[in-house]
């Protein structure tokens, strides 16, 4: 049984000059935990250590972490033995490159609460079974922080992707600082940056994001949040400039004015849907939106906090917010994509940056991207859609650097304005108001069911294709309405029914439970 290991600047003597230091590094493939662990090593063996760096290999594309493994120990002129992959409850610092390889971590056995500083990022990396359930398929981020707490001696967490990302480098570099920051190994600041400095590459933006990080470590609060008003208005206005046209200021303005009459409880998800509708469409739409959100609002009460009413405003900003093809081409021609793009390739000032984009629409987008009249004269005759889709629908690559590719997208992004006269919103359209009259219809009978019905709209997500089965999987859940509708667990089944439409693809689990709500006998509420 290994004893607790004391901190190691407490302690001194022959053993702590012949202790081996034990440092394990949990990084995904992209992320330079490599050229971390040769930094570690190069820090050490600066500072008089003799030091081995080894690596076990994951699986690739995120189902598996490749973890590196550093030993040190001083140099007394005696070669001591390293060992070759960490073992549980044998590691003193432990760096997670992403917040769930901590908890991994924790999980394997690395991490002690008695011996092990865990240093982790807590930036997410969604896993390949967060990213396969059709719903919100993500694991918990506040149960790992927890879990870490408990299970190390010293827990540091906060974003060292996004300080990386601001100072153009990789996640190793800000991963260093935090480590430098720790005081967890007995090295100055000085011998680390020497390690970076000597690499070579991308020096300067390696050492900016190891100073920030290293500045942030003792310390793991969040910065204070920035005013949001700016961020509000610029969005509002959909210029990506604050300062518009005085009209759509003093538009969006009127129609901020109208979230604070709402109740405290629903202001935050209400301001959150405007901004979204008004960035989606405009001022007008903003209007209909909040429009909207007062006939619930008007049925709600602080006795049932307000449940219904921030349903509401979440639901209906996703509802009118649909993706067709205008939205798609809006947000890939807007500057900030663009800005986004090149950042995270890593383009340099100067260099050129092509963009393809991937296209494969359907007659069904065709029609609903045409004037209501026309498009439903043409998905009412099949011939004539049948043979305007074989001209359609095949795959088309627009490359969006080139003037003609940015040019058509932009054309079609523009159609937005013209987009409540097109066949698609009708239908989005009606389809929205069936739903939300439908929940609020039952309100007076059954308040739990009604944000139940609401909270369906999650299921409709998507586009083409995705987006007519996630319909499916909707219309399918509401038809047990009818028969749960009265019972005391109407809500609850409705909910159950949802979670499993969330939560598998294929729909065999959803088809179960609508055989089991169809032998439900009568259950009244009394």
């Amino acid at each position: 049984m290994l004893d607790a290991v004391p901190p190691l600047r407490a302690r001194a003597g022959a053993q702590d000059s012949e202790r081996v230091i034990k440092l394990a590094v949990l990084a995904v493939g992209g992320q330079g935990g490599g050229v971390l662990a040769d930094w570690i090593t190069d820090v050490a063996e600066r500072n008089g250590y003799v030091a081995q760096s080894t690596s076990v290999a994951g699986v690739a594309q995120r189902t598996g972490a490749t973890i590196y493994y550093v030993e040190m120990a001083r140099d007394t002129g005696r070669l001591p033995v390293f060992a070759l992959s960490p073992s549980q409850g044998d590691v003193d610092i432990l760096i997670a490159a992403e917040l769930m390889e901590a908890g991994r971590a924790i999980i394997r056995g690395f991490v002690t609460p008695d011996r092990t500083t865990l240093i982790a990022s807590s930036h997410r990396i969604a896993a390949v079974s967060e990213k396969i359930e059709p719903g919100d398929g993500r694991a918990s981020s506040s149960k790992v922080h927890a879990t870490a707490e408990a299970a190390s001696k010293r827990f540091i967490a906060f974003d060292m992707e996004k300080i990386a990302a601001d100072n153009g480098s990789m996640i190793s570099a800000s991963l260093l600082g935090a480590l430098a920051g720790s005081d967890a190994l007995p090295f100055t600041r000085e011998s680390y940056e020497q390690a970076i400095g000597a690499g070579g590459r991308g020096v300067k933006a390696s050492l900016a994001a190891f100073g920030a990080a290293f500045d942030r470590a003792p310390g793991t609060a969040a910065p204070a949040p920035k005013p949001a008003e700016p961020a509000i208005v610029e969005s509002a206005l959909g210029t990506g400039q604050v300062s518009g046209p005085q009209n759509l200021l003093q538009g969006w303005q009127a129609l901020a004015a109208r979230i604070d009459p709402l109740p405290v409880a629903v202001r935050d998800m209400a301001l959150r849907g405007l901004r979204k509708v008004v960035d989606y469409q405009d001022i007008a739409y903003g209007r209909e939106y909040l429009d909207r959100l007062d006939k619930a609002v008007a049925l709600d009460g602080p006795l049932q906090g307000y449940g219904l009413s921030i349903a509401a405003a979440k639901h209906l900003a996703n509802a009118l917010c649909y993706d067709d093809m205008i939205r798609v081409a809006d947000l890939k021609t807007r500057s900030t994509r663009g800005k986004r793009v090149r950042r995270e390739v890593g383009v340099k000032d100067g260099s050129i940056l092509q963009v393809t984009e991937y296209f494969h629409p359907r007659i069904e987008e065709f029609c609903g991207t045409l004037p209501a009249g026309l498009g439903s004269y043409i998905e009412s005759r099949p011939k004539l859609a049948a043979f305007l889709d074989r001209r359609i629908n095949h795959g088309r690559r627009i490359r969006t650097d080139s003037f003609a590719g940015f040019a058509a997208l932009w054309f079609i992004g523009g159609l937005r304005r013209w987009r409540r006269s097109f066949l698609r919103h009708k239908v989005e359209i009606a389809h929205l108001d069936r739903w939300y009259a439908l929940a609020l219809d039952h309100v007076p009978q059954d308040y739990a069911l009604a944000v139940e019905i609401l909270n369906c709209r999650r299921l409709i997500k998507g586009y083409s294709d995705t987006h007519v089965r996630a319909q499916s999987k909707f219309d399918r859940v509401l038809s047990a309405l009818d028969l749960v509708k009265g019972r005391a667990d109407a809500a609850d089944w409705i909910r159950r029914l949802r979670e499993m439409a969330l939560k598998d693809e294929k729909g065999d689990m959803l088809d179960g439970a609508l055989k089991t709500v169809a032998t439900l006998g009568p259950d009244p509420i009394s």
